[in-house]
């Protein structure tokens, strides 16, 4: 859900009072550039193997509502300890709007599951998402509009951490690394040319709190959780604003994330 009409077409069926401005968080956290580079790779990937399928899964579910990637049933204090927001937000509060969340959640999610469960033996699952430029430090709060317009303020905004250009989110609280070594290696190899740096769960863990976790801990070795960095996608990073993707972009991120994922089906 990476479109202003993504978000208003569910804010419309709601009747939870919801922050003024909402919109804007739902831009400057939502996972812009996703969808098309999911697209891109899909159709490299069935191009070099015009035998095998893929699947592309794209939520038009505002995370701004309802996060499908969590697991809704995890406590605050699981949250806080997966560095992850919650997965209902606090200001969907009518008991009509929770059930409304929670059946858009389930029907996605049960979806999820059941193209996993019709996966091959040798397929695998690539979950991707995009995260903003810098490492934002506030709460989610019925403030929220509010100190995200002041953490971007230009004399603030420059003091919060830049995060990695790619971010393998594969290392559990403990430290162990569940990533497909295979892939960990040619990302690397390809990211290194290029001058993109990649991390290691350096955002957040895998955590037990997220739907990444139920998938990784289902596929063994054929799952990883990659998040990209917004702001290569588009000329220019607004965070405020829905985006311009750039096809010309997308295609450059494509090239090294595209050999990764053959790395999941070595050819003989």
């Amino acid at each position: 859900a990476t479109e202003t009409r993504d978000f208003d077409a569910l804010a419309a069926r709601l009747v939870s009072p919801l922050p003024e401005g909402l919109v804007d968080f739902f831009h400057v956290n939502t996972d812009t550039g996703a969808p098309e580079l999911a697209i891109e790779l899909a159709a490299r990937f069935v191009r070099a193997h015009p035998g095998k399928s893929a699947v592309v899964m794209r939520c038009r579910i505002p995370r701004t509502f309802v996060d499908v990637n969590r697991r809704l049933d995890a406590s605050a204090a699981e949250y806080k300890a997966g560095g992850v927001a919650p997965g209902l937000m606090p200001w969907v509060t009518d008991p009509s709007d929770l059930a409304l969340c929670r059946s858009l959640y389930d029907t996605y999610t049960d979806t999820v599951r059941a193209a996993r469960d019709r996966l091959a033996p040798d397929g695998a699952m690539l979950l991707l998402h995009t995260y903003a430029p810098r490492t934002v430090g506030v709460e989610v709060d019925l403030e929220i509009v509010k100190s995200l317009h002041h953490a971007y303020a230009p004399e603030v905004e420059t003091q919060w951490p830049v995060r990695h250009a790619m971010d393998i989110i594969s290392r559990d609280s403990d430290g162990v690394d569940h990533a497909p070594p295979a892939f960990v290696a040619a990302l690397t190899a390809a990211l290194a040319p290029l001058d993109l740096d990649l991390g290691r769960s350096h955002t957040y863990p895998l955590h037990p709190s997220t739907m990444g976790w139920e998938h990784v801990m289902a596929l063994p070795d054929r799952c990883v959780c990659l998040e990209v960095r917004r702001d290569l996608f588009v000329r220019h990073f607004q965070p405020f604003a829905e985006a311009r993707i750039l096809p010309e972009r997308v295609a450059s991120l494509a090239d090294p994330v595209a050999l990764a994922v053959e790395a999941f089906f070595p050819r003989a």
